[in-house]
């Protein structure tokens, strides 16, 4: 006789464990069991039947693994948590005896403190895995980095987060790994490109965040600290691939200047040499070094000449099958072009660090004070620009903070133009330099002028945009997300209307131009003739007409010659009323729009029979699909159509 099963022991009801049978496991308290299961990566699951998963009549909301919880067992961490809570006893002893002095020292010299670098070592075993999970701990880092300080948000942990954001920051400066950015209403987007892995993060504006009561700020502090311990990590690890001290050295007195990415000194050998450190410098080098710099340049160059005339005297001896060697060699990167309709759109080439470094490299930028400062510094550093400055009031690290310095090339404003007042005459007491200076409203000779968004579009295009769309009050060009990328038949803002309509679309658009004709209006008023009961009999003789046109019967003639006849009246009727109010009027003008839409009528109703006959031969299962294809895509093509019409009357206007 086969063994009777007890109930609960196979099946789900062993899989799955509820959260109350799981802390009762641990012996821990509710909040150690959450803050247990956000360091190490274990989340509710949820069990198809949860009737089944459930030991008892009333079916529980949260399961868990059993084996995850099974693995909690041998954490080292849940020790942490039994002497914090024995701690807690004896403070609360103290506090009961009156030594408020031994609670004190216990609080400070006891506390146990809870390590996570196994727990990171554990859940990430390669450090592609740690790239790959850094998008949510950049996102959430930056937030507490630009939040007040309150009771449940300490000051140390904001400026935890600040430190770590400003290495990871550095780090993309040097490299040159940013790639594309986009402004939004919840924040500024960032995406760089870290060992092949793309790495997406959300930083808010630099706005003054209001701090609410319905946020449980615990839980979001617990992967705070799980979120710096790793990316901490990330920071070392990335520092010394390419040769540089961490953590890198931090400058008190600048940061409380407000110099934020000045307030680091980077030390170490770098991937290119020195430049890569004067990056993060902000055009601040020595002269000395300059000097010392131009000497070797000048002994490397003289070296290179030399073997190149080696290698020139070695070449014309080759044979002929090393031509093709020869050949210039080609920078630009090849971009592939969709060869017809519907054809596959192949992913272009990505930008590389030397195109990305090279972006502003030649160009001096001056912020003005009403501009973001942070995240425009920080984009153009990290692609290439060396000398960015701005207004004193800002804070400290810049290039220079004369507004009148010959040597800025672009000024980014975001402010309405103000006409150039005129100086007025001084006395013989002002100097003449002075004199030659513009007034604090005008502008510099020989500067560029643009808005900020000038920047993003161009990071985002990779390349340098026209600086006159986006002069100070000028209409700026629509700011797009670089993620996604126009589908067929879908409306594309950057592209012109002519190029996106279909033929049907351009159709309709020439019809309705052409019944804009004040003489085409009228006529058509006074033709449709209006009965007493506000029917309108035209109206319905073309539906009729229009109904029966497929049909050819024994009275097809007699109906063509009545509508030949019908024709010509209304044809001498609009071109009485065309002479009387002083308008030209063409003989075929009025008979085109019908002719037009009677064979676009036409056309129609042929595909659409060809399509009915086509469906009728597939079978029922994937003739519902198609048809739901088919309305989904009729929803997308209605939506691009409406907004096709609306550029089309802003276009008009």
């Amino acid at each position: 006789m086969a063994k009777i099963k007890k109930k609960g022991t196979t099946g789900q009801a062993k899989n799955f464990i509820t959260r109350t049978q799981a802390v009762r496991k641990l012996q821990i308290t509710l909040p150690d069991f959450r803050r247990l299961c956000i360091y190490k990566g274990i989340y509710p699951r949820e069990p198809r039947n949860k009737k089944k998963a459930s030991k008892t009549s009333t079916p529980s909301t949260t399961f868990y693994y059993s084996k995850d919880i099974q693995y909690l067992l041998h954490e080292p961490i849940l020790n942490k948590f039994r002497d914090h809570k024995a701690l807690a006893k004896k403070i609360a002893r103290s506090l009961g005896r009156g030594e408020v002095g031994d609670a004190a020292r216990l609080d400070k010299i006891g506390r146990p403190r809870i390590s996570l670098d196994h727990v990171i070592k554990e859940r990430y075993p390669t450090f592609v895995d740690a790239l790959r999970d850094l998008d949510d701990a950049l996102s959430l880092l930056f937030l507490f980095a630009n939040l007040p300080s309150t009771p449940t948000v300490p000051p140390k942990t904001i400026a935890l987060c600040q430190r770590l954001c400003s290495e990871f920051q550095h780090y993309l400066i040097i490299t040159h790994s940013l790639r594309k950015s986009f402004i939004s209403i919840k924040g500024i987007y960032y995406q760089a490109t870290i060992q092949g892995q793309d790495i997406l993060w959300l930083v808010p504006h630099k706005f003054v965040q209001k701090v609410t009561g319905d946020v449980d700020f615990r839980i979001m502090g617990t992967f705070v600290d799980f979120y710096t311990t790793l990316l901490g990590f990330v920071n070392y690890r990335l520092y010394t691939s390419i040769g540089l001290v961490y953590p890198p050295k931090f400058n008190t007195n600048s940061d409380e200047k407000g110099g934020e990415l000045d307030a680091f000194t980077l030390e170490g050998s770098g991937v290119g040499g020195t430049a890569s450190i004067e990056g993060q410098t902000n055009g601040h080098v020595d002269q000395e070094q300059e000097e010392g710099q131009d000497v070797e340049n000048s002994d490397a160059q003289r070296y290179a000449d030399e073997i190149g005339q080696l290698t020139a005297t070695d070449a014309n001896n080759e044979q002929d099958d090393q031509v093709m060697q020869d050949e210039a060699p080609i920078d630009t990167i090849d971009e592939f072009e969709v060869q017809g309709e519907g054809a596959d759109v192949l992913e272009q080439p990505r930008q590389s660090d030397s195109e990305a470094g090279t972006l502003f490299a030649p160009y001096s930028f001056f912020l003005s004070r009403e501009t973001p400062r942070q995240p425009l510094e920080f984009i153009l550093r990290a692609f290439g620009c060396t000398r960015v400055s701005w207004d004193e009031v800002l804070g400290d690290g810049a290039f220079t903070h004369d507004e009148f310095d010959t040597s800025i090339t672009h000024q980014v404003v975001d402010r309405p133009p103000v006409i150039q007042d005129e100086i007025a005459t001084m006395g013989d007491h002002v100097e003449s330099d002075a004199m030659s200076k513009p007034a604090r409203s005008g502008r510099m000779p020989g500067r560029t002028y643009i808005q900020p968004q000038w920047i993003w579009d161009c990071v985002n295009q990779g390349k340098v945009l026209r600086p006159d769309l986006y002069a100070p009050g000028a209409t700026l060009p629509p700011h797009l997300s670089p993620w996604v990328k126009p589908t067929k038949n879908a409306y594309d803002p950057t592209v012109p209307l002519a190029e996106q309509e279909n033929s049907e679309e351009e159709e309709a658009d020439g019809l309705v131009d052409e019944n804009d004709d004040p003489a085409h209006v009228v006529s058509n008023e006074d033709v449709d003739d209006v009965d007493g009961h506000g029917m309108n009999v035209a109206g319905a003789e073309s539906e009729d007409l229009s109904v029966d046109e497929g049909f050819d019967g024994f009275a097809s003639d007699e109906v063509q010659d009545d509508g030949a006849v019908d024709d010509d009246r209304t044809d001498y009727q609009r071109e009485l009323e065309a002479e009387a109010a002083g308008l030209p009027y063409t003989e075929g003008s009025a008979s085109s729009n019908g002719g037009l839409a009677k064979k676009a009528a036409r056309k129609r109703k042929d595909e659409e029979e060809e399509l009915e006959r086509r469906k009728m031969m597939m079978p029922k299962k994937k003739r519902k699909l198609y048809e739901k294809m088919a309305y989904s895509n009729k929803g997308k093509d209605d939506e691009a159509k409406k907004l096709r019409g609306k550029r089309r009357k802003l276009e008009q206007t």
